[in-house]
């Protein structure tokens, strides 16, 4: 299988947002601007200081208890039964200086950096993370007495939940955009979003009053198709954009769609005297779409200067985690190539001196089944996730592991080697979201059932994988 995912210019400016047009038709633009509603009260406490957020989609449904599994005898032996013909050999797991009542674990083979970055605390593992409402248990979820999570093993509703952090209903703004809407104050300049994405346009990242900027993983800001190119067809085109977005409007709609016609114009313009000149990186980057990904955030970040940036969030969707079959070969591909991805990007971080301000963090729908459907697995719920950055406190697993046995000795097991998740996304996304500066009173606005599992007035953190000072 061909893992590198290239994503050709055509292909990228088909699915680029209307914040950075592409070659998409200017009147298609309008029926993306998702809301025209008017911002929210600015109520942003920031004191200038810079930090980011880079969401990493490990889209199809990642197979997480073969990327952290236990090493000590109970558990790996529990493992192995469980999950038979896809259980890794205990001698190919990689240590982690980590025991918790006789607990150990490793990570899979293909993951070595991520192992020393997990060892060095600069990565945290979080297990057991899924979509609730409220906490479930067994029987409760089988007597149907609380309410579950809209679609569950559904790719296209368990994807929108994780990237909207509302589980019980179907949206189309995600908590990255509300996020923007609520914090639109912290960039001095926001000709360019604060949210910009690597993978076109997301749910992630749409909020009420704020859509992403596209970035493509090589060409960067690639704005209008053919706008001010000087072959003749392209320079009446352009001067037919020049008239049509210098001209007054009362309809509103009209004034709107000109608005987002102009600001990516001109957000590409300073994008590209951002990106054409990128450091140089005494650790390079792979030639793949992922690592090119990292690279165009890196790249990014050491223009946030120039931007007029003090916040931004990043997006990027690393596909093809739907493993249904040839499960121990794929993984084996796809771990290698992201903790490649993951291992050069911090060194970029470390680099430009901004590594404490920069925090990754990974989404996938939902886990794999424990059991094999043959040679892979099927769509499951509670998964693990990971975590990156100068500010995380690493070298911990956060959340509780859970027992991999099936059937009524395990609490958590539902059928099929299936897991109720013991931590809400709701708890993962809301410390997060408290790091990046949403103050505290905020928190309920972006995830409605955050009160079914932390206190937002507690003035603690929600898991505790975050240094706030």
């Amino acid at each position: 299988m061909d893992h590198k995912f290239n994503i050709s210019r055509r292909h990228f400016l088909g699915q680029a947002s209307c914040a950075a047009i592409g070659s998409t038709s200017l009147f298609n633009t309008l029926f993306n601007l998702k809301s025209i509603s008017s911002m929210v009260g600015q109520t942003s406490a920031l004191t200038g200081d810079y930090k980011a957020l880079v969401c990493l989609l490990n889209a199809g449904g990642l197979d997480s208890y073969n990327m952290l599994v236990r090493k000590d005898n109970t558990g790996y032996n529990e493992y192995a039964a469980t999950r038979s013909n896809l259980a890794l050999a205990k001698s190919s797991l990689l240590n982690l200086n980590y025991t918790v009542n006789g607990k150990t674990f490793g990570l899979h083979p293909s993951l070595p950096r991520m192992r020393n970055m997990f060892n060095s605390g600069k990565l945290a593992m979080i297990s057991n993370v899924g979509t609730l409402v409220q906490p479930t248990t067994k029987s409760q979820f089988y007597d149907g007495s609380v309410p579950l999570p809209l679609g569950l093993y559904s790719h296209s509703d368990q994807v929108m939940h994780w990237q909207t952090g509302v589980p019980d209903q179907r949206l189309a703004t995600g908590w990255a955009g509300k996020i923007a809407d609520l914090l639109s104050s912290a960039n001095p300049d926001q000709t360019v979003s604060m949210n910009l994405s690597l993978s076109g346009s997301n749910i992630f990242q749409t909020g009420n009053s704020s859509v992403e900027f596209s970035l493509h993983p090589e060409y960067g800001a690639v704005g209008i198709n053919g706008y001010n190119n000087d072959w003749l067809y392209n320079s009446l085109k352009s001067s037919a954009i020049n008239g049509m977005v210098n001209a007054t409007y009362q309809d509103v709609f009209k004034k709107t769609y000109v608005k987002t016609v102009k600001k990516a114009i001109d957000g590409k313009e300073i994008l590209s005297s951002v990106l054409d000149n990128p450091p140089v990186y005494t650790v390079p980057f792979s030639d793949n779409d992922l690592s090119n990904s990292f690279k165009m955030i890196a790249n990014t970040i050491a223009g946030r200067e120039t931007l007029g940036h003090q916040r931004q969030i990043f997006f990027v969707e690393f596909g093809g985690w739907d493993h249904h079959d040839e499960l121990l070969k794929n993984q084996s591909d796809m771990f290698a190539m992201l903790d490649n991805a993951l291992y050069q990007f911090d060194a970029a971080l470390t680099q430009l001196n901004v590594q404490d301000c920069v925090t990754t963090f990974s989404l996938s729908e939902f886990a794999r089944t424990l059991t094999s459907n043959g040679n892979g697995t099927d769509h499951a719920w509670g998964s693990n996730v990971f975590v990156m950055g100068g500010a995380v406190n690493g070298n911990h697993i956060y959340g509780d592991f859970p027992a991999l046995s099936l059937g009524n000795a395990n609490p958590l097991e539902i059928g099929g080697g299936v897991l109720i998740p013991t931590t809400a996304t709701d708890e993962y996304f809301a410390e997060i979201a408290l790091w990046f500066g949403v103050p505290a009173s905020e928190i309920a606005t972006l995830f409605p059932h955050i009160g079914n599992f932390y206190d937002t007035g507690s003035g603690t953190n929600p898991i505790g994988f975050l240094d706030f000072n």
